[in-house]
């Protein structure tokens, strides 16, 4: 069992994972679709090639936030020959994500990092206003998906040596059928733009206990 590590962090992120019509929001956190969709361009894969999707739905996710960020909404004016309108969109701004892909074959995930660090198609996370920024990638831990999003340094400030994990971050995962988590439609059937779909997938949540502070450390 290994676990590929990816920092998702930049000014502006969006994850959409629900839009109507004139508002595009943004979730709390990454979606399985959006950090599908980064993967799928890192390899090249079509809009039209659902089957190629397969593989990396099968790939067990999750996220950490280490920063949560804060809501930030733009608008634009649209218009066309008889009338004009507003469209909002919903950004995370300053966010710092962990996300984590699980997979018992250890030599797909490696080809996972051979495709994110040398990408066919640009990479952004959740619309295409938000690139990357370095580092992505993390690297492949010998461990399951909970452990190493319980265990993994933060990634706010990556040149720190002595970096630890934030008090009272939120963890998120796919969990089994049947567990006792929310449901959410974000995992990715097709991403063809005539017949975009999405499945659905169980989620748990945790709060990671904050660490003792002892008053009398510094004395």
């Amino acid at each position: 069992m290994s676990t590929l590590l990816l920092r998702l962090a930049a000014p502006l992120q969006s994850w959409g994972d629900c839009a109507k019509f004139e508002i595009r929001g943004t979730g709390r956190e990454p979606t399985k679709s959006g950090v599908i969709g980064l993967l799928a361009s890192a390899l090249g894969i079509s809009r039209e090639d659902a089957d190629a999707l397969q593989p990396l739905n099968a790939l067990r996710f999750g996220i950490r936030a280490d920063r949560e960020g804060r809501l930030l909404r733009d608008f634009h004016t649209a218009r066309d020959a008889k009338t004009a309108y507003v469209t909002y969109r919903d950004y995370l701004s300053d966010a710092v994500f962990l996300a984590g892909l699980e997979s018992d074959d250890e030599a797909y995930l490696e080809q996972l990092v051979h495709a994110l660090t040398h990408p066919v198609y640009p990479l952004y996370l959740g619309r295409r206003s938000c690139p990357v920024t370095l580092p992505l990638v993390l690297g492949i831990r010998k461990c399951d998906l909970v452990s190493a999003l319980k265990t993994e340094p933060s990634c706010m400030d990556i040149l720190n040596p002595d970096r630890r994990i934030p008090d009272g971050a939120r963890i998120q995962y796919d969990d089994a059928a049947g567990a006792p988590g929310a449901r959410r439609q974000d995992v990715p059937e097709s991403f063809s733009i005539r017949h975009r779909s999405h499945g659905w997938r169980i989620v748990s949540e945790e709060i990671l206990p904050s660490a003792e502070h002892d008053p009398m450390a510094e004395l």
